[in-house]
């Protein structure tokens, strides 16, 4: 659905992030769906990662796990993250297309648990959709609530003010770029 609608974009918000990983670094990704990200990571990292890889669904993680990973090291993870007890501290987090599945309280919880296991200095690399006054944009932001709320039981029906988050834990943005008309945004925080 997402190649339907959004062609590329969803990728290339993605690739601009991953040009931001530091070399040797403990990556934690949240939400990685069916695994092109790793593809991606490989692609400027074939080695000398360690990634921890969460997704709720099992299918997604056997998805996953069938992609080109190089050889860095990868965990995997099927659970949701409310219900994972982390033992590692990160030097990157990567959430792409991941806070728009929660409401508010939902997403301001799980970015805090996140938050606590970002080492200092260490890098969050954040991609969504943006609240945006186009017509269009609002259009297909209900229709997709509305077939996530149906076909995944996705309670969430508007996008969390994750800047805010990010603002109020203290974060420095050290890059952005966005896509199709400001409707979708890739961004660099540095934890302070």
């Amino acid at each position: 659905m997402a190649g339907m609608v959004f062609g590329n974009t969803l990728i290339n918000a993605q690739q601009y992030l991953v040009a931001a990983i530091p070399a040797g670094a403990r990556v934690l990704i949240v939400g990685g769906g069916t695994g092109k990200i790793l593809e991606l990571i490989a692609a400027q990292h074939p080695a000398g990662l360690s990634i921890t890889y969460i997704d709720s669904s099992g299918q997604m993680i056997a998805l996953s796990r069938k992609r080109n990973a190089g050889t860095n090291e990868v965990a995997f993870i099927a659970a949701d993250i409310q219900h994972v007890t982390l033992d590692k501290q990160y030097d990157v987090v990567f959430t792409a297309f991941f806070f728009d599945n929660f409401g508010q309280a939902g997403a301001a919880g799980i970015f805090g648990q996140l938050h606590t296991h970002l080492k200092p200095g260490g890098l969050w690399l954040y991609a969504d959709f943006c609240n945006s006054p186009a017509a269009m944009h609002k259009a297909v932001l209900r229709i997709m609530y509305l077939f996530f709320r149906v076909c995944c039981g996705i309670a969430a029906s508007t996008l969390p003010d994750m800047a805010t988050c990010f603002n109020r834990a203290g974060y420095e943005r050290t890059g952005i770029q966005t896509f199709r008309n400001n409707w979708i945004t890739a961004e660099i925080y540095h934890k302070q």
